[in-house]
């Protein structure tokens, strides 16, 4: 346990992203109708699309834990976190294109989010006031130039489909760098103080209601009847529009905000289960599906059938599997195993330089 609850963890960094694994688990095996406030049984509909923003936000939180937390790490200690993480890129990478290879009907973020975590390479030594405002001209600007992207002839090739996968293009890299500065920028942040945390609960909280407030009153007469301004003026889930930016992005910073604050309180040993998920997160996503690749392939004969995955009503099974293993070995073992891999490889590929700064740079579990 002393893992778990090591004074330098942020017990809300690993409750958020123990919800946000969870939250893609949900979306992936639940037949999930539209959200509708005055019917409970939707409210799960929440969970799809921004789960994995979610994720990708708290991606850039922990890149920014890791390289320095409020103050930016400089020479040696810059070099060694950048490499790392160029190292951990390429390892996302490959474990995403074998999860692709094992046909279960997702999208893969993984190969997604190590394109994101390039990208973050020259952002390191950034603090929160640059994030906050790249996160701004990123989140403000790229939503416009998505759908050009998007309509390129090269992605109705075969050929195409198959770079859109291993390019993790459901979640496009244009768009969601946005949510991944916004992470940093929050992680440069002092995240054990109240004050930030309020803070981002009421920024956020106010980001998704102006979004999804906007999205509610599209359907308002009066608005440009334009292909472009309605691929834009939108909250789908994984639409990558202007509205979604704004009130997913939002929500996953109040999210991560009423999580910290919860956990300042006994209401953190409650949720320890979902701690330990949120404390080993690639080897809770990888082994949520390798073993659906396996039970599939055993009880349908057919990796690629959702349909009749979806029938056999898995998701509380994988759901409390996930949770009692992930609880089991943060308390026996402690780290993750894919997150020990994954740190020893980047450990070895980019050793340290002498410098203490380097300290944590490996660990972005934290």
């Amino acid at each position: 346990m002393p893992g778990l609850n090591a004074p330098s963890r942020l017990h809300g960094v690993d409750l958020a992203r123990g919800l946000a694994v969870l939250g893609m688990l949900a979306a992936h095996l639940l037949d999930i109708e539209s959200f509708d406030g005055g019917r409970p049984e939707t409210w799960i509909d929440l969970a799809n699309g921004r789960s994995s923003i979610l994720f990708a936000t708290l991606a850039g939180v922990s890149i920014a834990l890791v390289t320095g937390r409020t103050r930016p790490v400089t020479g040696p200690a810059s070099s060694t976190a950048r490499a790392r993480l160029a190292v951990r890129a390429v390892l996302l990478w490959l474990m995403g294109v074998a999860l692709i290879a094992t046909g279960v009907p997702v999208y893969v973020i993984l190969p997604a989010y190590a394109i994101l975590f390039l990208l973050a390479v020259p952002l390191v030594t950034l603090r929160a006031r640059a994030l906050w405002i790249l996160a701004g001209v990123l989140g403000l600007g790229m939503p416009w130039v998505q759908p050009f992207l998007n309509a390129l002839p090269l992605w109705e090739e075969r050929s195409g489909q198959d770079l859109a996968l291993i390019l993790g293009w459901q979640y496009p890299v244009t768009v969601w760098i946005a949510f991944l500065v916004a992470g940093m920028a929050a992680g440069r942040s002092d995240l054990r103080a109240l004050r930030t945390q309020v803070t981002l609960l009421v920024g956020g909280a106010a980001a998704a209601l102006i979004g999804y407030g906007l999205d509610a009153a599209a359907s308002s007469p009066g608005l440009p009847d334009d292909p472009l301004f309605s691929a834009v003026w939108t909250a789908y889930p994984h639409s990558s529009g202007l509205l979604e930016v704004i009130g997913s992005g939002g929500f996953a910073l109040a999210t991560l905000a009423v999580c910290l604050l919860a956990c300042r309180t006994p209401l953190t040993w409650l949720v320890l289960p979902l701690r330990a998920v949120g404390s080993m997160p690639l080897t809770a996503y990888v082994g949520q599906l390798v073993a659906w690749a396996i039970a599939a392939a055993v009880l349908l004969g057919d990796t690629g059938d959702l349909f009749g995955f979806r029938e056999r009503e898995t998701f509380w099974p994988f759901l409390l599997t996930t949770v009692v293993l992930c609880t089991a070995w943060a308390l026996l073992v402690g780290r993750g195993p894919l997150e020990r891999l994954v740190a020893g490889i980047s450990r070895r590929a980019a050793p340290d330089r002498g410098d203490a700064g380097t300290i944590g740079a490996d660990r972005l579990d934290r």
